[in-house]
């Protein structure tokens, strides 16, 4: 793999991990049809590059959530930690990722060989491509019939974990992480751009995650394909950064019927050609 080919790679990266059309299906079709042969070390390069945009991004979120997390631990003893959460919208969302975290993380676990198998398939790919356009094609109906959305305040325990769940799906090659995710809280009758948000943060504990456990990978890979590496990853926390702005000002004022479609379009076109 050359530099190009790498910055190409890390560009559908980094717009695929946020918009709603699966980064993971993406990294095995562009490769494919780019005749070049990808890593588990170098896509894992490219998921920390759509990290450090994410981190950039919601910076601010971010620190806010850490301190107010330290704060709701303090009010433990206290026995304030409810009120806590429920005045403070920080500790809310600081707590609800780490809950939401917990489903993708017990099935990376328990099902890793599983999902592994499925990133050799091209036929598995198209099939939940498709899948990632029902999805938001459903999600979009439902939503549009609720008149009053619910804000952060009613973000509970049981809403992070059916939004984790959805997280933990979007470990198989196809189904979108941010797709999925974004869907289940307008399942759920959340606020939009409050579904976009919550999404993209719960984001951070997975890809670093992954990331930790692939370090040792990374390392090898670096030594093998030092500059190419590099590219890839600059050009997936850059292209990330623009799909987070670009998306979160979409779904403000748009929905999200033309991913549905592009899903929609992608996988009847991989499914017919893995058939063939």
């Amino acid at each position: 793999m050359d530099v190009l080919q790498a910055i190409i790679i890390g560009i559908v990266q980094g717009l695929t991990e946020f918009l709603p059309v699966s980064s993971s299906g993406h990294l095995v079709l562009v490769p494919e049809i780019m005749g070049v042969k990808s890593s588990l070390a170098f896509d894992t390069l490219l998921h920390v590059g759509t990290l450090v945009a994410v981190v950039t991004y919601f910076w601010s979120d971010i620190v806010h959530m850490i301190r107010s997390f330290i704060s709701s631990l303090t009010d433990i003893p206290g026995g304030n930690f409810r009120n806590g959460i429920d005045e403070d919208p920080y500790k809310r969302l600081a707590w609800m990722v780490i809950i939401g975290t917990i489903p993708a993380g017990l099935a990376g676990v328990l099902f890793k060989d599983f999902f592994e198998s499925l990133f050799s398939s091209i036929t598995a790919v198209g099939f939940f491509l498709i899948v990632t356009g029902l999805l938001l094609w459903s999600s979009e109906r439902i939503s549009a019939r609720v008149r009053e959305k619910l804000p952060l305040e009613k973000l509970g325990v049981r809403d992070s974990l059916i939004i984790g769940g959805a997280q933990a799906l979007a470990i198989a090659p196809g189904i979108s992480r941010s797709g999925a995710t974004i869907s289940a809280g307008l399942f759920l009758g959340f606020e939009r751009e409050l579904a976009a948000r919550y999404s993209f943060l719960l984001s951070i504990p997975a890809i670093l995650g992954a990331a930790i456990i692939q370090v040792k990978d990374i390392s090898a890979g670096m030594d093998l394909l030092g500059a190419s590496m590099i590219a890839g990853f600059v050009a997936s926390a850059v292209s990330g950064y623009i799909a987070i702005k670009f998306l979160l000002k979409l779904i403000r004022e748009r929905d999200l019927y033309v991913f549905a479609s592009y899903c929609f379009a992608v996988g009847l076109l991989v499914l017919g050609v893995s058939i063939l």
